[in-house]
C-alpha cells in the first residue's frame, strides 16, 4: 500500500471555473457535488487523500432512473441483450431466464473476484469508487439509484473495500480490482476503516446501512469499467506535477552548488527551439535563481565554457517530461468523464462494444514511466557532479574523507533505483494474452503499467529527495555567497531538519526525512509565494 502522509493540501476550493466540479477540502475530508461539470486533475488534486462526502445533483438521478427503467424492461423480454439477459464473454450466447437475472448479477461479482497481491492504498479505492459513480451519473449504464445510495454512503463513512493489486488485464476494464470494490455492497468479504480491516457485514451494521441486491446488469456496469487504471493515472499524474517543479527546484541547488552557468537558460535560446516545455522549465530556473550570489560571483573569474549535460539540458529533458505529462493528463481527464462500461443504454437501444478497453490509458501510463525515469536518470547524474569533487566542492561533499565516506552511499541508493526504473520502464502496453476463451483476444495490459508506473514515481521522488539533501550539502560549501531566492529558500527550509554534515551519520534517516519534504510541498508553497508560481 502507498501512505500519501504529509502531502494532504490545507483547506481550500477547486477554481472556479464553470464548467468543472467544485471541491471544498478540510483537513481530512473533501465535500463535491457531482451535477454534470466535468471532473479535472485540479478536482484530484484537491482530494487525493482525503476522506470523501459525494452527493448527486436530482438532474443526474433522473437520467439515471431512465436508463434502468429501460434495463427493466429489456431483463423481461425476449429479444437478447449482452449481459443483461445472457453471459458474460464467450458465454454472451447463452440465454439467461428473467427470474435468474439478479443471480446473474450476484454470481459475476463472485467469479470474477480473483485478485491476487498486496491491496492498494485508500486513496486509490476512494478514487476508484469516485470515479465509477461519477461514470454511472452519465444515465448510460442502467444502474438502480439504491446501488449508487450504497456507494455513496460507503465513501461518506469511509468504508474502503479491500482490493488486491493485480489480477487486471484493462480488457474488459478491470475486473477483478472493481469485483473486489463491490463485493462488501453484497455483504461480502470485508472492509478497511481508519486502517483497520473488518467482515462487511459488521462494518455496514455500525454505520446503519444494509448490503443490497445487484437488479439487472447491475453487477457489468460495476466491473467494466478502466477505474482501477484511472484512479492510479490520476493519484501518479497530480503528484507528478507536483515533482516537476521540485525537480526544477532542485536542479537550481545543483546548479548553484556546482557553481554554474545561467546561460543554457537564456529565453532567446528556448524560443528558437520553442518546446512548451523546455520553455517553461528554462523560465523556472532563470525564476528560481533570481539574485543569486553564487552565479554573479562564478561569472566574474570562471573559465568554464559550458557545464555538463545534466545541468546544462535541464530545460530540455525536464521539459520534455513536462510535455509526456500534458499529452497524458488530456488522455486521463477524457477518461475520467467518460463512460467505460458495456453495453450502454441509449433510449431503448442497447449497443455493446469496447469501451471499456484500457488501451487509451495503458499507453500514456507507459510513456509516462519512461518520462518520469528520465527525471530520476538526469537527478541522479547531478547527485554524481555534486560528489566528484570539482570546482571548489570536496570530494564526497565532505571535507574529512578516508575515515568518513560523505555522501558516497547516499548516490548507490539513487543509481540502484534509477536502474530499477529502466526495468520498470519497459512497456507493459506492448503485450497481449487471450483470454475469455479467445473472445477477449487482445488485452492492454493497462493495470500492469499503472502499478509499475505509481513505483517509477516513487523511486523517482526518492532520487530527487536525495539530490536535494546532496544539493544543499554543496550549497553551504559556496558560503558566504548566498544562492538565488528559491534555492536559498529550499536550503533554508532542509536546514531546518537536516543539519550540514561534518562526518559520517544515519544517511538513510536523512534521505526520509528529505522525502517526506519533498512530498509535504514544505518547500514548493513559500517558493512560489516568494517568486511566483513555477510553471
Amino acid at each position: 500500500m502507498t501512505a500519501l502522509a504529509g502531502i494532504i493540501p490545507p483547506v481550500m476550493t477547486t477554481t472556479n471555473k464553470p464548467n468543472e466540479i467544485q471541491v471544498t477540502r478540510g483537513d481530512s475530508r473533501a465535500t463535491l457535488t457531482l451535477d454534470g461539470r466535468r471532473m479535472t486533475l485540479d478536482t484530484i488534486d484537491v482530494i487525493l487523500g482525503a476522506k470523501l462526502s459525494v452527493s448527486i445533483s436530482d438532474g443526474l438521478w433522473d437520467r439515471m432512473k431512465r436508463s434502468y427503467e429501460t434495463v427493466a424492461k429489456i431483463a423481461g423480454g425476449e429479444n437478447p441483450a449482452y449481459g443483461i439477459n445472457t453471459g458474460f464473454g464467450r458465454l454472451c450466447n447463452k440465454r439467461i431466464s428473467a427470474d435468474e437475472t439478479d443471480a446473474l448479477q450476484r454470481n459475476l461479482i463472485i467469479s470474477h473476484a480473483v485478485g491476487v497481491g498486496e491491496p492498494i492504498g485508500d486513496e486509490f479505492v476512494r478514487l476508484m469508487m469516485l470515479l465509477k459513480v461519477h461514470a454511472l451519473t452519465h444515465g448510460l449504464s442502467g444502474i438502480a439509484r439504491s446501488t449508487v445510495d450504497c456507494m455513496l454512503n460507503m465513501l461518506e463513512n469511509d468504508l474502503l473495500p479491500v482490493v488486491p493489486s493485480q489480477g487486471s488485464l484493462g480488457a474488459s476494464g478491470d475486473l477483478a480490482p472493481l469485483a473486489h470494490m463491490v463485493r462488501p455492497m453484497l455483504g461480502l468479504a470485508t472492509v478497511r476503516r481508519d486502517g483497520v480491516e473488518l467482515p462487511a457485514t459488521e462494518a455496514f451494521a455500525t454505520a446503519g446501512l444494509a448490503p443490497i441486491d445487484l437488479g439487472p446488469k447491475e453487477g457489468l456496469a460495476l466491473i467494466n469499467g478502466t477505474q482501477f487504471m484511472s484512479a492510479h493515472a490520476c493519484a501518479i499524474l497530480v503528484r507528478a506535477h507536483r515533482l516537476i517543479k521540485h525537480a526544477d527546484i532542485f536542479g537550481a541547488m545543483s546548479l548553484e552548488g556546482y557553481a554554474g552557468s545561467l546561460k543554457p537558460f537564456d529565453e532567446r535560446l528556448h524560443e528558437a527551439r520553442p518546446h512548451r516545455g523546455a520553455i517553461e522549465a528554462a523560465a523556472n530556473i532563470r525564476l528560481l535563481m533570481k539574485d543569486s550570489e553564487i552565479l554573479a560571483a562564478h561569472q566574474e573569474d570562471c573559465p568554464r565554457v559550458q557545464d555538463p549535460y545534466s545541468l546544462r539540458c535541464i530545460p530540455q529533458v525536464h521539459g520534455a517530461v513536462r510535455d509526456a505529462m500534458r499529452h497524458a493528463k488530456e488522455v486521463v481527464e477524457i477518461e475520467i468523464n467518460a463512460v467505460t462500461d458495456n453495453p450502454l443504454i441509449f433510449g431503448e437501444d442497447v449497443i455493446s462494444g469496447g469501451s471499456f478497453h484500457g488501451e487509451p490509458l495503458a499507453l500514456v501510463l507507459d510513456y509516462l514511466a519512461v518520462a518520469l525515469s528520465e527525471l530520476a536518470s538526469i537527478s541522479e547524474r547531478r547527485i554524481y557532479l555534486l560528489l566528484s569533487g570539482e570546482h571548489g566542492l570536496p570530494a564526497l561533499l565532505m571535507e574529512k574523507t578516508g575515515l568518513n565516506s560523505g555522501f558516497m552511499l547516499p548516490q548507490y541508493t539513487a543509481a540502484a533505483l534509477v536502474s530499477e526504473n529502466k526495468v520498470l520502464a519497459s512497456p507493459a502496453s506492448v503485450d497481449s494474452i487471450p483470454t475469455s476463451l479467445g473472445q477477449e483476444d487482445h488485452v492492454s495490459m493497462g493495470a500492469t503499467a499503472a502499478r509499475k508506473c505509481l513505483r517509477v514515481l516513487q523511486n523517482t521522488e526518492t532520487v530527487l529527495a536525495i539530490e536535494q539533501m546532496c544539493a544543499a550539502q554543496a550549497v553551504d560549501f559556496r558560503a558566504p555567497h548566498r544562492p538565488g531566492t528559491g534555492p536559498r529558500i529550499a536550503h533554508e527550509i532542509v536546514r531546518e531538519s537536516i543539519p550540514h554534515a561534518v562526518e559520517d551519520r544515519l544517511f538513510g534517516e536523512d534521505i526520509q526525512i528529505s522525502l517526506s519534504i519533498l512530498r509535504s510541498n514544505r518547500i514548493l508553497k513559500p517558493i512560489e509565494e516568494s517568486v511566483g508560481n513555477l510553471r
